[in-house]
């Protein structure tokens, strides 16, 4: 039988256009915690039809590269985390906190100050658009909600952990409302599980596996040691990753490229699908696709092939988008190369 062909995805967000956000004042600051409606271009009463649009155009661009599960791009998000966090109840988004982000600079973030719950439905509305704009496997991303305790000033519970939960009863219910859309994957981004590896020990598997109770199908969690665009230096290790073999999802995505990992790690993880970033977004060359093919070589002698699938590192929203198309495009050949040589055929266009 012939081994199952090696998939490719990417990590969530796309590359927006540049008539739809000011790419300098993104690329000037760090990763917005509130909210930041100056970033847009558009006024307000024209954003969704031109976050729509440009969706549009991330999601086609994921399907021309050959990429088989896609997302919709975050186009329509700040960053990662905001677009979710700032919609619950108990936040004081009027009079924000400050938290110390995984830079060491202060950074704004939301306040806590009463008990935090889902209102009502915040992405539904964007899987929703993705599911109806394609016919290829989708893909949606939720922030964590480790990453969202450390990403807030608590003024209101006895400790963070008790947040945590909290975060994670909303998460939870965000996720069962994307996963009734159809949408086929429900990622968890969970960053900060690097940069409070003490801290996660402590609880976030427990408010991992809440935020994902009940959720059918396949789940994965994301993390990662910060966007390439901001963060340059990266250890060649993980600080808590074979904990993760606990957690809920059946898949963790993962960088590689950039942090120029050591691979033998993932014999580490042996429960757990692995998503492996393996292209570079901290240099603007696109990779060769016999580049990338030896990267996923590389994989293959710690980790099976059908535990493996292959993405970029996070952060392509701040690669050019050119770039980022280029990059996809080597992926997903040098994914091909592989796949031939497995005796497999794959599913690219």
């Amino acid at each position: 039988m012939n081994p199952q062909p090696l998939q490719t995805t990417v990590v969530g967000s796309y590359p927006q256009p540049d008539w739809l956000v000011d790419r300098d004042s993104l690329k000037g600051r760090a990763p917005p915690r509130v909210k930041a409606r100056d970033i847009w271009r558009v006024e307000e009463r024209f954003l969704e039809q031109a976050q729509d649009d440009a969706t549009l155009l991330a999601i086609r661009e994921m399907e021309s590269a050959g990429i088989d599960i896609i997302t919709d791009g975050e186009i329509r998000r700040e960053s990662y985390s905001n677009r979710f966090v700032t919609a619950l109840d108990g936040m004081d988004m009027d009079n924000p906190g400050v938290a110390i982000g995984r830079t060491g600079r202060p950074t704004p973030v939301p306040r806590v100050v009463g008990p935090v719950h889902r209102r009502g439905p915040i992405l539904v509305r964007d899987a929703k658009f993705l599911r109806e704009h394609t016919d290829r496997r989708t893909k949606i991303t939720l922030p964590g909600p480790f990453t969202l305790t450390q990403q807030a000033q608590n003024d209101f519970y006895s400790d963070d952990a008790s947040l945590a939960r909290d975060i994670a009863v909303a998460v939870n219910e965000e996720a069962k409302a994307l996963k009734a859309t159809g949408v086929d994957v429900i990622q968890i981004d969970e960053p900060y599980l690097q940069a409070r590896p003490e801290k996660a020990k402590e609880y976030a598997v427990e408010v991992i596996n809440r935020s994902l109770e009940g959720v059918q199908g396949p789940t994965a969690v994301h993390s990662c040691f910060g966007y390439a665009y901001i963060v340059k230096n990266k250890p060649t290790g993980y600080p808590f990753l074979t904990e993760l073999n606990e957690c809920r999802a059946q898949q963790l995505s993962i960088e590689a490229a950039q942090p120029n990992l050591d691979l033998a790690v993932l014999e580490s993880i042996p429960e757990k699908t692995i998503i492996l970033g393996v292209i570079d977004l901290g240099e603007s060359r696109v990779e060769a696709s016999d580049e990338v093919a030896a990267r996923i070589r590389g994989a293959l002698r710690y980790v099976p092939s059908e535990r493996l699938m292959l993405a970029p590192d996070c952060g392509m929203k701040y690669v050019e988008r050119d770039i980022a198309f280029g990059k996809l495009r080597a992926l997903t050949q040098g994914t091909r190369i592989v796949n031939s040589e497995l005796g497999g055929t794959d599913n690219l266009i």
